[in-house]
């Protein structure tokens, strides 16, 4: 088991940055990928990045150049900072730990943070 929680979001001016970090408890964080994604108002969940146990990184196009997923598996926790933010990168974010196949498919993963809300003024 898994348990993840986030921190981090907000309201932010476009151009600006936030960084979340998703806090894991349960098994070794090391041993597992770590995904994040978001959720806008009637629009399908997306992913945004993900990044292995052993570093390799995947990045949405719509974020690549602006967005940085890291993990610090010391502390147990992953982030993704977030900079140049636009309006349209408004939405619930979330992590996801431990994907059954393949890191950028959410319905691949075995665990989910609560979500934690982004919003960028324009």
């Amino acid at each position: 088991q898994v348990q993840l929680v986030e921190s981090g979001g907000g309201l932010v001016q476009a151009g600006g940055s936030l960084r979340l970090s998703c806090a894991a408890a349960g098994r070794t964080f090391s041993s597992y990928a770590m995904g994040w994604f978001r959720q806008a108002p009637g629009k399908k969940r997306e992913v945004v990045a993900a990044i292995s146990w052993s570093g390799n990184i995947y990045y949405a196009d719509s974020v690549k150049g602006r967005f940085t997923v890291s993990r610090d598996n010391r502390k147990n926790t992953g982030y993704l900072q977030m900079n140049s933010l636009k309006p349209e990168d408004t939405a619930v974010y979330y992590c996801a730990a431990d994907p059954k196949g393949d890191p950028t498919k959410g319905n691949d993963y075995r665990y989910w943070g609560q979500g934690t809300q982004v919003t960028v003024s324009s």
